[in-house]
C-alpha cells in the first residue's frame, strides 16, 4: 500500500517522485511479498493517449521481470470520443455505464481494437508475450427503470481457467471492456467494473486504477489512504463529497475489496514512473483503499525485529521512547503489534499483561512513522490495543508518556493518574528510569 503524497497533480517527470538506482536494494525487499502475486492493472484509454503512455510499459515489463503476474485491462471513453467526434456520430455513452445503442457499439468495438493493438504493440517492444483475450462473458444489462440498455453488458462470468492458463505460460492477458453473450455477440461493459470483476475471479492481490486524476478526491482533497468501511459510508450517504471524476473508482474499490481483493490503488498514470513508485514505495504517489480500520494491524513477528528498531530509532533519540536494544525487542517480539501499508511496517505499539494483576494491562512504545501523522493510525493502534486488553480480560489500561500525553488524554480518553497505581515491579522500573513520565489511565468497561 503505497500510499501517495498527492503533490503531483501534473504529468511532468520533473515533478514526479522518481526512483534511482541506489533505491534498488529498497525495490529488492518488496519482491518476495509480490513474487508470483496478480495484479490487475486498469488503464484508462486517456492514459493510452497520453505520452506517458511508453514509459508506463516500461514500468509494467519490470514488475513482470520481478515475477510479479500482471493482467491489462483497458478502457475506450477517451477513444469513442475522439471516433464520435471525428466521425461526427453521436454517442449514447462514453464509459459503459449507460445505454449503449448500435452506433455507440460500432465506435468501441472499434476503440477497443485500436487500444488493445497499442497495448499489444507497447508490449511486444518491451519483449513480453502477450494475448488479447474473449475471456468476458456479460449478458445484455436490460432494462433499467425503464429504458432498454440495449447494448451495455453486464459481466456474467470470467473465463478464470483460460486466463490461468496464460498467466502461468508467461503471457500477459490484454482484455478490452467487450463482452461476448451467450450468441457471441459483443456487448459494451465499463471497464472500472471489469477490473473489480477479473480481481475477484483470479482473486489478485491488487487492482491498480490508472487514471488522469492524482489519485481519489474527496471534499476537494487527494486522500493518501482510506478504508473500505469510511468510503463505503461516503458513497452511501454524502457521495457528492466524492469529485466525479473518482466516483466510479470509488465504487468499485468497495466492490473489490468487498469480494475479496486486499488493496485497491488509484494514482496518475500520466506522471513518470508512477507505477513503480506505487508499487516499490512506502509512501506512494496516488491512493489506497484497503479493508477494515484493523485489517492492517497484525502481531508482530521475529522478522520485524530489525525493521522495528530501525523504525523506532529517531524517537529513541528524542527520548520520546526507551531505548531497546534488537536483543529486548526479539525476547519480547510477543508484546508487539505493528501496521503495515502495503505489507511494510510503518507503526508500532506494545501491549503489556502484568502476571500479578492480570486486570492491568500497559500500551506503550507506540510510533508512527512522519509521513503517516494526522491519518489516525496512532488512534487506530491505541484502540486496538485497548480491544485486545480488554478481550484478554483487562479492565483497565495504562499509558506512560514523557511526550504525547496530550494524545492520550485529549484523543484516546485516558486520564492522568498517580504512579502509585502502578504494580510494584512497574513502580520499581518507573523510579529507576528516572524519565518522570506521566502515568495515564484508562477504564475498559
Amino acid at each position: 500500500m503505497s500510499t501517495g503524497n498527492g503533490q503531483n497533480t501534473t504529468p511532468s517527470s520533473a515533478n514526479a517522485t522518481t526512483i534511482k538506482p541506489t533505491d534498488l536494494r529498497g525495490i529488492l525487499q518488496y519482491v518476495p511479498r509480490f513474487q508470483g502475486q496478480i495484479f490487475i492493472v486498469a488503464i484508462d484509454g486517456s492514459i493510452v493517449a497520453d505520452e506517458n503512455f511508453g514509459n508506463l510499459l516500461v514500468d509494467v515489463a519490470v514488475l513482470r521481470s520481478l515475477g510479479i503476474k500482471l493482467v491489462l485491462v483497458h478502457g475506450i471513453g477517451h477513444q469513442i470520443q475522439e471516433l464520435s467526434t471525428m466521425r461526427k456520430i453521436p454517442i449514447s455513452n462514453a464509459d459503459g455505464t449507460g445505454l449503449t445503442d448500435a452506433a455507440t457499439l460500432d465506435l468501441a468495438i472499434r476503440a477497443s481494437s485500436r487500444v488493445s493493438h497499442a497495448l499489444v504493440e507497447g508490449l511486444t517492444q518491451n519483449a513480453l508475450k502477450c494475448a488479447t483475450t474473449n475471456a468476458v462473458r456479460a449478458l445484455p444489462l436490460g432494462i433499467i427503470r425503464g429504458v432498454d440498455q440495449q447494448f451495455t453488458g453486464k459481466v456474467e462470468r470470467i473465463d478464470r481457467d483460460f486466463l490461468t492458463e496464460l498467466i502461468e505460460k508467461q503471457i500477459v492477458p490484454v482484455v478490452s471492456p467487450i463482452g461476448f453473450g451467450p450468441d457471441g455477440r459483443s456487448l459494451r461493459v465499463n471497464s472500472d467494473l471489469l477490473a473489480a470483476e477479473l480481481a475477484e475471479a483470479l482473486h489478485a492481490t491488487k487492482i491498480i486504477y490508472l487514471t488522469p486524476q492524482p489519485g481519489l478526491e474527496i471534499d476537494d482533497e487527494i486522500r493518501h489512504d482510506i478504508s473500505i468501511d469510511a468510503l463505503r459510508k461516503i458513497i452511501d450517504t454524502e457521495p457528492s463529497r466524492i469529485s466525479p471524476e473518482s466516483l466510479s473508482k470509488a465504487q468499485h474499490a468497495v466492490k473489490a475489496i468487498e469480494t475479496g481483493t486486499p488493496r485497491v490503488h488509484i494514482l496518475d498514470g500520466r506522471v513518470f514512473d508512477s507505477l513503480l513508485n506505487e508499487v516499490f514505495s512506502s509512501d506512494g504517489v496516488g491512493s489506497l483503499v484497503y479493508g477494515n480500520d484493523y485489517q492492517q494491524i497484525r502481531k508482530a513477528r521475529k522478522s520485524d525485529v530489525r525493521l522495528i528498531y530501525n523504525l523506532t530509532r529517531a524517537a529513541v533519540r528524542r527520548e520520546e521512547l526507551i531505548n531497546r536494544t534488537q536483543q529486548a525487542i526479539e525476547k519480547n517480539i510477543d508484546q508487539f503489534f505493528v501496521y503495515e501499508v502495503d505489507e511494510n511496517v510503518i507503526a508500532v505499539v506494545t501491549l503489556y499483561f502484568y502476571p500479578d494483576k492480570p486486570q492491568l494491562a500497559e500500551v506503550g512504545s507506540l510510533y508512527v512513522m512522519p509521513f503517516y501523522h494526522n491519518r489516525g493510525i496512532g488512534k487506530k493502534m491505541v484502540e486496538y490495543a485497548c480491544l485486545q486488553a480488554k478481550e484478554r480480560g483487562a479492565t483497565s489500561i495504562i499509558a506512560l508518556s514523557t511526550q504525547s500525553f496530550g494524545f492520550f488524554t485529549n484523543v484516546m480518553g485516558f486520564e492522568e493518574a498517580t504512579k502509585e497505581i502502578l504494580p510494584e515491579t512497574r513502580l520499581k522500573l518507573y523510579d529507576e528510569s528516572g524519565r518522570n513520565a506521566k502515568v495515564l489511565l484508562k477504564s475498559l468497561g
